[in-house]
């Protein structure tokens, strides 16, 4: 009879911080191993810490409560399969990024990652020491490679040298965050891999929100040449039990389930969903409120809000004034009630009348400006962050991320907020998405199916209602120019000459770019939001909130 090698693969949310917690699901993982009859159990990277730390893990006393837990997962999962697990390792010098292997109630083999990336939201070279080459370990029959999520992403070395010293399969488990369309770049990387070495590989992710990042999960086993065996879901949490057989031509995995890759507008959706629910849940958050003013930019995180934590646990909030168009009133009712939201009116008139009557004396002389436009927009601030501190919700903010390059949002008024899930989504994709979601969807929408955003939300043309007969195109470039500059300038870090060549006019070009760099201080302030590109606003675009440069081109 043939030999094989059964793997079970869990696909867990892990939460920063909370050793214990991780450890349990660790356990439970290993557990539904044993009862598979498994010979191994893989958790991912950074697991039993969850990821990303950031500077937290060089903290000592972090680290070594941290390994201190794996010892104690040693113990308690002595009888049953070998369980991998990724959590730091410090030598007594050095600290590593590092993959535990536990069998017997012993650590039998102890990887450590050799690749560090230090791009887009990585910086595990101010973190970790990269490790050494290493060899593969075994388990039972199998000699098993282990090159750790970035260790996989390169053609040199690290795979090779595991091939090299004997490895029959590599297991490479990870902690990569979503952006859109990654997951056709892990394929790539990966299928590369296994036509370099020969061997099958398991790419074994993570899934949950960190902050601003989320782990979208689709862990994916190829066999040699890079024939699809096993898709997990992506976003759910998964348990897989993968068989692998030893042919004549070495070890082969068995096929098995293969999910459905949803395209990058349900994948985008979801993301902003699962970002907003984890963060919310991971902070002790159960509900959350927002300003719903009639526009498309409330209506939509109003709407992930729904689907994210259920209707009943959002807060809309109408706040008029006397520039807000009934319209305006009509459209947020319609949207909360289609949502099944809770909905309040609450009028700033009278707040606004008595700041006006407090500044006259030292505004006397001097013509209405942008001033009492923000005024408007930091009392509706004001008022939303009373009732967040009275009922225990979080206040979410809502400017796309148009919105947030130019600076179309005013501090300490509608930026307000703990988390903004529509931070990283162009305001022409605001549109599409609000479209794509009227159209569908699935069971983890926890809010209603059908039209939640009327048509005429969608279609309007969008404005700030700060005064009378106000459009956001009296200020900004159509959204659709602006969307495209800001793409260049942001995500492909293009030059003012580089934008005209492709047939903007230079003048707007150079508008939107100073925009761009003097609302650096508003984004340092901003709240955090779900990351859907390799350039979102913090991590991935890291810019002095000071800078006189400007393109010359």
């Amino acid at each position: 009879m043939a030999e094989t090698f059964r793997l079970t693969l869990a696909q867990l949310n892990p939460t920063v911080g909370a050793l214990g917690a991780n450890a349990d699901k660790a356990r439970a993982a290993w557990q539904a191993g044993r009862a598979a009859n498994a010979d191994m159990v893989a958790l991912p990277e950074m697991f039993l810490t969850g990821y990303q730390t950031q500077d937290l893990i060089m903290k000592p006393a972090f680290f070594h409560d941290a390994m201190e837990h794996i010892v104690t997962l040693a113990a308690d999962c002595a009888d049953g399969p070998a369980l991998g697990i990724g959590g730091p390792y410090f030598d007594g010098a050095n600290l590593y990024n590092a993959y535990y292997v536990l069998q017997g109630g012993q650590i039998v083999a102890r990887v450590l990652k050799q690749k560090l990336p230090n791009e887009t939201v990585f910086d595990e070279e101010r973190l970790f020491v990269p490790g050494p080459a290493q060899g593969p370990y075994a388990i039972g029959p199998l000699r098993i490679g282990t090159p750790i999520c970035e260790d996989a992403w390169h053609p040199e070395s690290v795979c090779e040298t595991l091939a090299e010293t004997g490895a029959e399969i590599l297991l490479v488990p990870n902690g990569s965050p979503y952006y859109r369309n990654k997951y056709d770049v892990r394929i790539s990387h990966m299928v590369a891999r296994t036509v370099e070495t020969g061997l099958p590989l398991i790419y074994l992710n993570m899934v949950g929100g960190q902050d601003d990042q989320v782990f979208d999960g689709g862990t994916f086993v190829l066999n040699p040449g890079g024939k699809l065996a096993v898709q997990m879901p992506v976003f759910d949490e998964n348990i897989t039990h993968v068989d692998f057989t030893r042919t004549p031509e070495g070890w082969r995995a068995t096929d098995g389930d293969k999910a459905r890759i949803p395209d990058e507008w349900e994948q985008d959706y979801r993301a902003m969903v699962e970002g907003l629910r984890d963060y919310l849940g991971k902070s002790g958050f159960k509900r959350v409120l927002l300003g719903l003013s009639g526009g498309i930019d409330s209506a939509i995180v109003a709407t992930i809000a729904a689907d994210a934590i259920g209707a009943e646990n959002v807060r809309c909030v109408m706040l008029p004034s006397e520039y807000t168009s009934q319209h305006s009133l009509d459209d947020a009712q319609a949207v909360a009630d289609a949502l099944g939201c809770a909905y309040d009116y609450v009028p700033i008139s009278a707040g606004r009348a008595a700041i006006t009557e407090t500044l006259a004396p030292l505004f006397q002389g001097r013509d209405t400006d942008i001033t009492e436009e923000n005024i408007q927009s930091r009392l509706r601030g004001l008022l939303l962050m009373a009732m967040s501190n009275k009922f225990g919700a979080m206040l979410l903010t809502t400017g796309n991320k148009s919105e947030v390059a130019v600076g179309y949002a005013t501090i300490y008024g509608d930026m307000n907020g703990g988390y903004n899930p529509i931070k990283d989504l162009y305001k022409t994709r605001v549109f599409e998405t609000c479209r794509w979601r009227n159209a569908n969807h699935h069971d983890w929408m926890m809010g209603p199916a059908g039209e939640v955003i009327p048509p005429r939300v969608i279609d309007k043309p969008p404005s700030a209602e700060l005064r009378p007969d106000q459009k956001d195109e009296d200020s900004l470039p159509p959204y659709e120019v602006l969307d495209a500059i800001l793409t260049g300038l942001v995500d492909d870090e293009s030059s003012v000459a580089e934008l005209v060549a492709q047939g903007f006019e230079r003048e707007t070009v150079k508008r939107v770019e100073h925009l761009l760099y003097i609302s650096e201080y508003k984004r340092f302030q901003s709240a955090p939001g779900t990351r859907l590109t390799k350039r979102s606003f913090w991590l991935d675009r890291r810019y002095p909130i000071v800078n006189r440069w400007r393109d010359t081109t």
